[in-house]
């Protein structure tokens, strides 16, 4: 095995860590029983860094072991979770592979937000009458009142996260060569812009968590 793969499969071992570590660790309570977890911004980076595929072997790997270890919610959880994951960070990265630029990003963010929100609107459509024990009647309103809000307030806010952490993130790893400068993104004058819009997003996104939970 080359140097490249033993620093790819390092890069890639820390990612899932990572990202399991956020899963257990951090768990927000938005509407219902549905929680926001971060783990998929760090699947998106890893997306970003080294492709699609990685993006899908750390959220296939992440949610075995979630599922192995803290799920409650078995195999369908488990085929859940890589199929969220996988929709938005694979869709956003095989678009960012392609456009390795500030609006590339963007792009990829917003469709793998959409294609997400509207791909596990049709999941939970047809699975969680069966993994509820409910009659799809009783499903039915939870997808406009409860599934549809929340995805895309977890599409938004991974989005604006990814845009603040993804250049400190890059700049480690490159630091400790393990992602070499040909896979590193340049930036260009929109990234300060994106910042302040990325901060404008978590802060429309906190008030909507707090509205939800009837804080505020």
């Amino acid at each position: 095995m080359n140097d490249a793969k033993i620093k790819k499969l390092t890069t890639i071992g820390m990612l899932c860590a990572v990202s399991y570590v956020l899963m257990f660790a951090v768990r927000i309570p938005v509407v219902l029983f549905l929680k926001y977890e971060p783990k998929d911004v760090v699947i998106t980076i890893g997306g970003f860094l080294m492709g699609p595929m990685t993006a899908f072997t750390i959220s296939a790997v992440v949610s075995l072991i979630e599922m192995l270890t803290t799920s409650d919610t078995g195999i369908i959880g488990c085929i859940m979770n890589v199929i969220s994951t996988c929709v938005f960070a694979c869709t956003a990265s095989a678009i960012y592979k392609r456009h390795k630029h500030i609006k590339g990003a963007v792009c990829g963010l917003v469709v793998g937000t959409v294609v997400m929100t509207g791909v596990i609107l049709l999941w939970n459509y047809l699975i969680t009458p069966l993994y509820m024990k409910l009659p799809r009647e009783a499903v039915v309103p939870l997808l406009s009142t409860a599934i549809l809000p929340f995805n895309l307030l977890k599409g938004c806010l991974n989005s604006a996260i990814i845009f603040l952490i993804y250049k400190p993130i890059v700049t480690a790893l490159r630091k400790t060569n393990l992602v070499p400068k040909a896979e590193v993104a340049t930036t260009n004058k929109s990234y300060s812009g994106a910042i302040a819009v990325s901060i404008l997003v978590i802060v429309t996104c906190i008030f909507a968590v707090l509205v939800f939970n009837g804080i505020i």
